[in-house]
């Protein structure tokens, strides 16, 4: 595959000069890539056969990389020991846009030899298993939208973000002359992407001031969480490199569009050949299959309880407003960009988009959700939803969409299929994060209140 790289080629590549560094990487607990930088010479010598340690605090972190307390996987009271990131080798490839340096994702172990159940990827990784043991194969598609701005990550920092400049002055959706102002950036994210084998299909202008989506093509899912997390991170770095910058919080202003993680999600069999949803060539399908519609009843029946994976954050919930394109409905229709499942594609391209995640999500979390989901209405033997037809915005007898995190949390602490799915210790971890979460923000006094309160109350 282009930009992969076997121990061979790279072997090769160091002895050239031409790689010296190895990212050995592993996504945390909000999808960020943490790890180190190895000497390449080192990385042949020892970590890609016998890995390499960091504390195992990282899974325990606020984003400010603050250790929290009242984790069970390890606290101040432990000692706040190492784990090893064990090197995932066919994920090995160059990272164009940085000078000599090669990545790979690694798994990582506790000091026993086994996973960490709470890490993202060990998360995803057990609800494939849990696919492929029921006879499936689970592919999944990322659209990705975000925000550019003209200024640097330190000029928007300094200014606290506020009054920042996004690189286009109106509303650019489709609009290929203002996408021209922002290529210098978006190409070389589209190129650098494609040559570490991140493949990317399109990007267009998307519905807000400075706003681009970057769609990535489908694929298994634990490599399509991989090449998101890449995408995620290398379009921050080549920003940087720019002298500008950019955003995938989920609503970085409220008078501005929300920034969505779209999610696609199919079933195939076991060798990745047939598509199991495969539906009609043209249109709306008159009946639902028999296998996609419990899929689809299992992502409807389960979204509310499973929330907090599809909107970690506090700010993910203000995305979810009417007529802004983001969902407030828990509601399947053909096409329908008001509902917050969206039926789309034709033969082996039939598929369900789940609009619910923003693009602040996990992707590893989100696709594990995704999976446990759609098995649950499998293994459930679930009815299929009749498909809507209308303005979801304005039905009032429609479940809604959880409208804050707190909400969210209350149905994740009930959900007995959640735990069925992903084990009492991956819930509890994720649950104390969600609530940690919202006390941060509890705490916090923000400049809305001083606005509306320092002089006038």
């Amino acid at each position: 595959m282009p930009g992969r790289l076997d121990l061979r080629s790279l072997e090769a590549l160091v002895r050239g000069g031409e790689i010296d560094t190895v990212l050995t990487v592993f996504p945390d607990g909000y999808g960020r890539l943490l790890g180190k930088r190895v000497v390449a010479r080192h990385f042949l010598e020892h970590v890609a056969r016998d890995g390499v340690h960091a504390c195992i605090y990282l899974f325990t972190v606020d984003m400010e990389m603050e250790p929290l307390p009242g984790f069970k996987l390890t606290s101040w009271e432990r000692g706040y020991g190492d784990m090893k990131l064990v090197p995932d080798l066919p994920t090995m490839r160059r990272i164009p846009w940085l000078p000599g340096t090669a990545l790979v994702f690694c798994d990582v172990q506790g000091e026993d030899g086994e996973l960490i159940e709470e890490a993202p990827r060990t998360v995803l990784k057990r609800q494939i298993a849990r696919a492929a043991q029921a006879g499936y194969l689970v592919k999944t598609a990322a659209e990705l939208e975000l925000y550019c701005f003209r200024e640097s990550f330190d000029a928007a920092r300094a200014r606290r973000y506020q009054g920042l400049t996004p690189v286009a002055a109106y509303l650019e959706d489709y609009h290929i002359l203002q996408t021209t102002k922002e290529e210098p950036l978006v190409r070389a994210i589209r190129n650098g992407m494609e040559a570490a084998d991140v493949v990317v299909e399109t990007s267009k202008g998307e519905w807000g001031k400075g706003q681009e989506e970057i769609n990535l093509e489908y694929a298994e899912a634990l490599e399509m969480a991989d090449r998101t997390a890449l995408y995620k991170h290398g379009a921050k770095e080549i920003a940087h490199q720019q002298g500008c910058s950019l955003t995938f919080m989920a609503k970085y202003d409220m008078s501005a569009a929300g920034s969505s993680f779209h999610l696609h999600s199919s079933l195939w069999d076991r060798g990745g050949k047939k598509a199991l949803f495969a539906g009609a060539d043209h249109g709306a399908p008159k009946t639902l299959p028999t296998l996609f519609g419990q899929w689809l009843a299992g992502q409807l029946a389960m979204a509310r309880e499973l929330a907090v994976f599809y909107a970690p954050t506090v700010n993910s919930y203000k995305r979810y407003q009417a007529g802004s394109f983001a969902p407030t409905r828990i509601v399947a229709g053909w096409d329908n960009r008001t509902c917050g499942f969206r039926l789309c594609g034709e033969g082996n391209a039939f598929r369900v988009e789940n609009r619910i995640p923003g693009a602040d999500a996990n992707p590893y979390l989100a696709f594990a959700a995704t999976i446990a989901a759609g098995l649950h209405g499998i293994q459930s033997r679930l009815k299929a939803p009749k498909l809507y037809e209308g303005n979801a915005y304005e039905d009032g007898t429609l479940p809604q969409v959880p409208k804050t995190l707190r909400e969210a949390i209350a149905e994740l602490e009930r959900s007995k299929v959640a735990r069925t799915a992903f084990g009492d210790r991956v819930v509890e971890h994720y649950l104390h994060a969600a609530r940690l979460e919202q006390q941060a923000f509890d705490q916090a006094v923000t400049d809305w209140e001083l606005m509306r309160n320092f002089e006038r109350i």
